[in-house]
């Protein structure tokens, strides 16, 4: 007999409270943070969606592997763990460890980046762009588009647009990221076809091919049960197909590693091996701890090897795939089929009254935590809009809202409470209001920047 439900494939064993506020009180918490919710305290939060980076419960051999951490400075015995690890699942010797993912983005794009370069990708996101952009280089999108993909890739709405991909390389480009999964597209997933494809075309080209793996035990999942010439693989050997394919792996570990810090950059390029080593321990630490303890080493190690585990990943896509069909059972516009992290809500057509100018995800994140308590993240034009050398504002491709989902941490009642919050969002929808942004950072201004009503209550 096989159940139609899936349940969390373990048991709670700690319990964090968690703090309800009115609707009243959550109305004050806005207008003191200027509309941004990054600016919020977690005790001001009831359900927090805002991001899946650091946010995953650890398990119980995880906190049992803290006791077993070696802190030495150099050559620890969690080091030599972990890096046995990292080396099975990527392939690959020349291994740094880093605090998180961005750290190895930016000891990366410091080594490959430059004024002049041009990089390529399926869609950088907000980090990895802003690393090559401050190397002085370019950061160039080639997203796939559904005209494109064959009907078994109707799920693989991350990938790489070859055609797009091939025109820019015959210009001179430094190097191509593949994102897996591709977060600023919806946390949708790259096949492994596509992902030989890009190497072919890179290969041919003499591009170096760089692997962005925070998400790529998600990401085999999707291979694993859409993709029919690799059914019969596990997820942790198309992860290492998908690495191997690569010139080189960087990862947050604060994602698919489960855990709340750390990072790593992997290749078997000697030379790039020997750059890196050496701004590593400039800016990060030596080369066998990369800024982390070894209590940091050790519930990585345990992480990546628990990631795998497909009772755990099916667990994990039908979180994400039961929030997404709830609310589009009620009528809220969803990007569809589901990513794995995360589900994105196209702002722009629940508010078709507010233009992009007045920023409908950012209304609708601070709608949602204002109705229910619950923290999420705009991916729009808050994050992904500019100005271009007339001054002038250029709006993101899409208005969307991100419902991140931490890893291992809220059950399937706290999804519930999500979906009833929504129809609470939908009835008073037509009577919302845009905002104006009072202050934009140059880079990443999602973080700090500042709001106001464009009407007052």
């Amino acid at each position: 007999m096989k159940h139609k439900t899936i349940i969390e494939p373990f048991r709670i064993k700690a319990v964090e409270p968690i703090h309800f506020s009115t609707k009243e009180e959550r109305s004050s918490y806005l207008n003191d943070v200027n509309f941004n919710l990054f600016g919020l305290n977690s005790e001001q939060v009831t359900i927090d969606l805002l991001t899946d980076s650091g946010t995953s419960a650890m398990s119980s051999q995880q906190w049992a592997a803290l006791m077993e951490a070696d802190e030495s400075y150099a050559g620890s015995k969690s080091w030599i763990r972990l890096k046995k690890i990292i080396k099975k699942m990527t392939g690959f010797s020349y291994i740094f460890p880093t605090h998180q993912g961005r750290a190895a983005e930016y000891l990366l794009f410091s080594i490959i980046g430059g004024k002049g370069k041009t990089f390529l990708s399926n869609t950088f996101f907000d980090t990895t762009r802003a690393n090559v952009e401050a190397s002085g280089a370019k950061a160039i999108d080639c997203p796939v588009t559904k005209n494109n993909l064959q009907d078994y890739e109707k799920h693989f709405m991350g990938n790489m647009d070859l055609e797009v991909l091939e025109k820019q390389l015959k210009n001179k480009i430094a190097g191509v990221i593949l994102t897996v999964t591709n977060n600023s597209v919806g946390g949708q997933p790259v096949s492994l076809s596509n992902a030989i494809q890009v190497k072919a075309l890179c290969r041919a080209y003499d591009v170096p091919l760089y692997l962005d793996a925070c998400r790529i035990a998600e990401n085999a999942y999707f291979v694993k049960h859409f993709e029919p010439n690799f059914i019969n693989y596990s997820a942790a050997e198309i992860a290492l197909q998908f690495c191997r394919l690569s010139d080189g792996v960087l990862m947050s570990a604060k994602k698919d590693g489960l855990v709340n810090m750390g990072g790593f950059f992997a290749t078997d390029n000697k030379r790039l091996n020997n750059y890196f080593r050496d701004r590593l321990i400039l800016k990060e630490g030596y080369v066998s701890y990369g800024g982390m303890s070894g209590r940091d080493l050790e519930a990585m190690a345990t992480g990546l090897e628990e990631v795998f585990d497909e009772d755990y990943l099916q667990y994990r896509m039908a979180s994400t795939n039961y929030l997404g069909m709830g609310l589009k059972k009620i009528g809220v516009p969803v990007l569809y089929p589901t990513g794995g992290h995360a589900v994105y809500v196209d702002a722009q057509a629940l508010y078709p009254h507010i233009p992009p100018e007045e920023f409908p995800g950012q209304v609708l994140a601070c709608e949602l935590y204002r109705f229910g308590g619950i923290r999420s993240c705009e991916i729009g034009s808050v994050m992904f809009g500019h100005y271009n050398t007339k001054k002038q504002f250029v709006p993101a491709a899409q208005e969307l809202l991100r419902l991140a989902l931490p890893r291992r941490v809220y059950t399937m009642s706290h999804l519930d409470y999500v979906i009833e919050t929504f129809e609470f969002l939908k009835l008073n929808a037509p009577k919302t209001v845009g905002l104006r942004m009072t202050h934009r950072a140059r880079q990443m201004p999602h973080f700090t920047a500042t709001f106001k009503k464009v009407i007052e209550d």
